[in-house]
Formats: structure tokens, C-alpha cells, sequence
């Protein structure tokens, strides 16, 4: 039996995301005797690099009218395809904007934001994130097949290469709900949800024209930068970098938070982190009850000199 994984790519390009969901796959596969078939929509980057670790199988679905992202019409493509009872999403926003609906579609459970491999896969349970991430709950599926979808960076992109297959699957799925007026996309910047090492700052940097030490910290750790609500909102820094309840919801192996408070509707978006390190002025902020490092003190002290420090020890 094949266990099956979406490969979401952006404009072909593989995330990765999609190789932590492969590898995810593979460590269930693994515990049956079973392979892994991948399944990705209009890719361009080659399929070795799903082998890598661990589709057995690449299904290439190629439709023109799926050029343009379509939650519905993505989950009616896939569900063409996967035979299996257990399909493995990412968890990254336009995956899990599919997954629901592929269940719906085909009566399976739906787990989100699982955060290990299964502890049982008859039936099949797994722990995942629960209340914001304030919370683990042990989830059980109750239908003959699951749909689970994997925290980014909680179980981690894992190399087992095998040797793989290819095979297109030419569809025409209608994709008429949905019509892209217009697509913006970043670029020369790390995805937020996909690094290991987020560096965020909040209203303590005082205004915009101080975010240069942030942005320095950030490129000098190879981290990604984010913000609060506060600084998104007046402007300071884009929507895009905001994380939190209302913002992305992050889980890096190291957040560093500069001149934020750690209010609760920010803590709901990053306390999935690894390792939290909080810099503070204020030794009565809030966020050192959640920190795992915290240091009182003025950020424009103290970053400038952690900067200088990582330098020298990175020679």
C-alpha cells in the first residue's frame, strides 16, 4: 500500500515544506513495509529531488487550469489521483486550505498541525498542536482513511533516497470559482513559516528607521525577520512579516523577539518555537514568562553588541 503526499511547489519550485511532508511520509511508510507516492501540480523542478527523501513514486499532475491557485479545484485534482487511506499534507496556508476539503471529498478524518510521526496507525493517532499551540492533544481518526497535516519545522526534512518513478497525469479539472487578478511574490527573503531562525522586533525599536540593526542580527544568524501586530499595523514593517494569532503562526528552532511585550494574541503565533530567547527593557513584560533565555536590557545596547560578538566568532 502506498501512502501518499501532496508536494505543494510555488510556480514549480518545490518548498520546503514539501520535503519535510515526503520525509514525514516515509518515517509512516517505514513502519508498514509500505512506499510513498508524492503528488505535486504543474511542477519544474525534477522529481529527484521528492526521491531524495523517499517518494518511491512522483505523480506529475499537469492541467493548465490549475495555473491559478484553487483550493477546491487543487483538492478535486488530487483526489483523482490518491488511492491510499493515509494522504500527508504540509501544513503551510494553501495546503491547508486543500486538505479539509480533499476530506470532505473523500470521507476521510482530517488531523492538522501534527507535530510527531503516528503513535498508532490502526486506528490512526497522532499528537499535534491543540489551542493555539498553548496545547497537545493526542487525535485519533475515525473513518477508514486520514488526511494529517505536518507542523512545518516539527519533524524536520530528512534525506532516504531511493530510486524513484515518474508519471504524469495529464487532468482537466474545472477551476471557475476562483480568478487571480493579480500575484505578488518576494523575493531575496527566506520564507517566514520555513525558517529555522526568525529574528522579530516590536514596538521597543521606536520607529522603522531603526530596523536596520534587526535586519543586520537576522542576515548575519541566515534567520528570517517578523514583527508584532502593532508594527505591521502602523506601518513600519509589511503584513507579510507579521506573526501571531492574526498574523503567521511560526514554529523555528530559535525566535528572538527585540521590544516585544508577549502579549497573549502574539504568544498564540510563536510558542511553537523550539527556543525562545526575549529582549526586553522592561523586566515585567510578559513574554519572559514564556522565554527560554530573556535579557533585560536596551536593544539598541544590546543588539549592536551581539552582532559585533556572533562576528567575531564567526571569524
Amino acid at each position: 500500500m502506498a501512502i501518499f503526499v501532496y508536494a505543494e511547489n510555488i510556480n514549480g519550485i518545490y518548498k520546503k515544506a514539501a520535503f519535510e511532508a515526503v520525509s514525514y511520509a516515509k518515517a509512516i511508510a517505514k513502519k508498514n513495509g509500505d512506499t510513498v507516492t508524492a503528488i505535486s501540480i504543474n511542477p519544474t523542478d525534477s522529481s529527484d529531488l521528492l526521491y531524495k527523501y523517499g517518494a518511491n513514486q512522483v505523480l506529475n499532475i499537469k492541467d493548465e487550469g490549475l495555473k491559478s491557485f484553487s483550493a477546491k479545484a487543487y483538492a478535486q485534482a488530487v483526489s483523482e489521483v490518491a488511492e491510499g487511506n493515509i494522504i500527508v499534507f504540509p501544513h503551510t496556508t494553501d495546503a491547508s486550505s486543500v486538505a479539509p476539503m480533499l476530506a470532505i471529498m473523500k470521507d476521510f478524518s482530517l488531523i492538522t498541525n501534527a507535530i510527531e510521526t503516528p503513535e498508532s496507525l490502526t486506528p490512526f493517532q497522532v499528537k499535534r498542536r491543540a489551542f493555539s499551540g498553548k496545547g497537545m492533544m493526542h487525535a485519533k481518526a475515525e473513518a477508514a482513511g486520514v488526511i494529517v497535516t505536518v507542523s512545518q519545522n516539527a519533524y524536520g526534512v530528512k534525506e532516504n533516497a531511493v530510486a524513484g518513478s515518474e508519471e504524469v497525469k495529464n487532468l482537466s479539472v474545472a477551476n471557475e470559482d476562483t480568478k487571480v487578478l493579480s500575484h505578488e511574490q518576494s523575493s531575496g527573503q527566506l520564507d517566514l513559516k520555513e525558517a529555522e531562525v526568525v529574528v522579530s522586533a516590536g514596538r521597543g525599536m521606536k520607529g522603522p528607521e531603526n530596523w536596520g540593526m534587526v535586519e543586520d542580527l537576522a542576515n548575519l544568524l541566515g534567520a528570517a525577520t517578523a514583527c508584532s501586530k502593532p508594527v505591521s499595523d502602523i506601518g513600519w514593517r509589511p503584513h507579510a512579516e507579521h506573526v501571531g494569532q492574526t498574523g503567521k503562526a511560526i514554529s523555528p528552532n530559535l525566535y528572538i523577539a527585540i521590544g516585544i511585550s508577549g502579549a497573549i494574541q502574539h504568544l498564540a503565533g510563536v510558542n511553537s518555537s523550539k527556543t525562545i530567547v526575549v529582549i526586553n527593557s522592561d523586566p515585567e513584560a510578559p513574554f519572559f514568562k514564556s522565554a527560554d533565555y530573556g535579557v533585560v536590557g536596551d536593544a539598541f545596547q544590546i543588539i549592536p553588541e551581539l552582532t559585533q560578538k556572533i562576528k567575531a566568532l564567526k571569524g
